[in-house]
C-alpha cells in the first residue's frame, strides 16, 4: 500500500509539472507577442508621431476552462491533443483607432520573421451573419525554454473601438438570455452593427480629410473650424482625430 501511495504521489507531481510547463509556454508566448506589439507601438509614437493602437488586452485560459472546452469540442484530454486542437488558449486583442490601422498593424505583425500565420479570417470585409466585425489571426511563435523550443499558438483579434463596443454588448445580451435571443433583438443588433460600421467609415473619412488639410499646410484654426462646422463634429471628437494624424496636433 505504501509503495502504491508513493507511485501515485510521484505520478501526480509529474502531471503537475507537465501542466505547469504547458501553461507557462502559453504565458511566455503572450509575453513575446506583447513585447513585439509594444515595440511597434513605441516606434510609431516616437518616429512616425502616430499611434494606431488604442488599447491592448491579453487573455490566458485557465486549466478549468481548457478542460471544459475540450470536453465540449470532443478533444482528447491529453496535453498534446489539446495543444494541437485548441488554438485560442492564449489570446491578444488590439483596439485600433481606424479600419486602415487594423490592416497596417496586421501587415507589420505578419512580417515578423519568427511569426507564422496559421489562420487568417477577415470579418471586417466579410462580417458574420449577426453583424460581428473583427480581424482574426491564429499565429504560431517559437518559445525558447531551457531545454526545448515550443511552437505555441496565439489567437490575435484586431478591431476598432466601435467594433469592440458592439461585440462586448452583444456578448452580454446573449449571456443574459442564455444564448437564446428573440428575433427582434437579433435584427436590432444587426442594425447596431451597421451603425457602428458607418461610424467607423465616417471617422476614417474625417481622419483622412484632416490629414490632407494639415499636409497641405492649411491646418490653421479657421480651416479646422470650417471642417468642424461642416460635419457638425463635437470639439472633443475633432481633437481625438487630430491626435491620431501623422502630424502633431493643431489647436481647435
Amino acid at each position: 500500500m505504501k509503495a502504491t501511495n508513493e507511485q501515485d504521489y510521484i505520478q501526480l507531481n509529474l502531471l503537475k509539472k507537465d501542466m505547469t510547463r504547458f501553461m507557462l509556454a502559453y504565458k511566455f508566448a503572450l509575453d513575446e507577442m506583447s513585447t513585439k506589439i509594444n515595440i511597434l507601438e513605441e516606434e510609431f509614437q516616437f518616429i512616425h508621431e502616430y499611434n494606431p493602437i488604442e488599447h491592448i488586452t491579453t487573455r490566458l485560459k485557465t486549466p478549468e476552462s481548457i478542460v471544459k472546452k475540450a470536453r465540449r469540442k470532443n478533444v482528447e484530454l491529453s496535453l498534446s491533443s489539446i495543444k494541437e486542437n485548441m488554438r485560442d488558449i492564449a489570446g491578444i486583442r488590439i483596439n485600433c483607432s481606424f479600419n486602415s490601422d487594423i490592416y497596417k498593424l496586421s501587415d507589420m505583425i505578419q512580417k515578423q520573421q519568427d511569426v507564422e500565420v496559421i489562420e487568417y479570417k477577415d470579418y471586417i470585409h466579410n462580417p458574420k451573419p449577426n453583424g460581428y466585425r473583427s480581424l482574426h489571426m491564429i499565429l504560431q511563435i517559437p518559445v525558447f525554454m531551457s531545454d526545448r523550443v515550443e511552437h505555441v499558438f496565439v489567437e490575435l483579434q484586431i478591431r476598432t473601438i466601435a467594433m469592440d463596443f458592439w461585440a462586448s454588448l452583444e456578448h452580454k445580451i446573449f449571456y443574459k438570455y442564455n444564448k437564446y435571443v428573440p428575433e427582434k433583438i437579433v435584427e436590432e443588433l444587426k442594425e447596431a452593427a451597421e451603425s457602428a460600421n458607418e461610424l467607423d467609415q465616417k471617422m476614417e473619412y474625417l481622419h483622412k480629410e484632416i490629414n490632407e488639410i494639415k499636409q497641405l499646410g492649411a491646418g490653421d484654426a479657421t480651416t479646422l473650424s470650417d471642417v468642424k462646422n461642416e460635419f457638425n463634429i463635437p470639439t472633443k471628437f475633432l481633437k481625438m482625430i487630430l491626435e491620431n494624424t501623422d502630424n502633431s496636433p493643431t489647436k481647435v
